[in-house]
């Protein structure tokens, strides 16, 4: 089994891009563009560096699995997830330096560099991908942005983007769709094909601060053909703009967690 960026996204991806997003104040009386919107809604999420306390749930239609983890990200390119509970998957783990991902099992007390031909695959069997994880940020360069549509609610702007990859970017998606409030916070992020087909989006819930900022406490992602299956990811305690050694984002710690 191979293993956030948080949760961007997962970022971070996503995930950890996801695999998620956010803070700062309310975006200023002049409309923010389609790019500004897009980096200000990633590096909000990330901050200069952080680290995370989170929760995935991993539903499908006749089980459900349930992960503790830890999260560390620095920069737009640096990121280690680890699992922490359940207790025979405690110690599973990915690395992102740059473009390059690794994962670590202890079972096997092995570390995999992951190949080009295994990143749309699934990511600790959720609905993130290791793409997913590893690419959160690149939709920031990798992309034309354009915005579309501003709506005022519940007191905020949402402002929705679309983003089109570059010809020559090496990105699986014919274009993403992207919702930022005006907090920063990504409120959803959809996923088209070459074919112009929705195939999967994660929806943002529970925004709320954290950390000092503005963030969604829950994250959920599913794919449109099974929709009563989907992966959540939600934040218990976040931190941003800590003090993190270099240390944190190596092979060796990767492999050896330093306490």
């Amino acid at each position: 089994m191979n293993l956030f960026s948080l949760l961007k996204p997962l970022r971070a991806g996503l995930l950890l891009s996801c695999l998620a997003g956010f803070a700062s104040p309310a975006f200023a009386a002049e409309a923010p563009t389609a790019d500004e919107l897009i980096r200000l809604a990633m590096n909000h999420w990330r901050g200069v560096s952080s680290y995370s306390d989170m929760t995935m749930t991993v539903h499908r239609s006749d089980w459900e699995r349930v992960f503790s983890m830890q999260a560390w990200t620095q920069g737009e390119k640096n990121s280690l997830v680890r699992v922490t509970e359940p207790r025979k998957d405690a110690g599973n783990s990915t690395l992102i330096l740059d473009k390059n991902m690794w994962s670590y099992s202890p079972k096997v007390n092995r570390i995999i560099k992951i190949p080009s031909s295994m990143m749309s695959k699934s990511w600790m069997g959720s609905d993130f991908s290791n793409k997913d994880i590893s690419k959160s940020t690149d939709i920031i360069d990798q992309y034309d942005h354009t915005l579309v549509n501003t709506e005022e609610k519940e007191g905020h702007s949402y402002y929705t983007i679309q983003s089109i990859p570059h010809e020559e970017a090496a990105v699986v998606w014919g274009k993403e769709v992207v919702t930022v409030r005006d907090d920063y916070v990504m409120i959803r992020q959809e996923f088209w094909d070459q074919d112009g087909v929705l195939v999967k989006e994660m929806n943002a819930f529970e925004v709320q601060a954290m950390g000092g900022r503005t963030v969604a406490k829950r994250m959920r992602m599913h794919k449109t053909e099974t929709p009563d299956e989907w992966t959540e990811m939600s934040v218990n305690a976040i931190d941003f703009d800590v003090d993190l050694p270099d240390s944190i984002f190596t092979l060796s710690n990767l492999r050896n967690p330093r306490k």
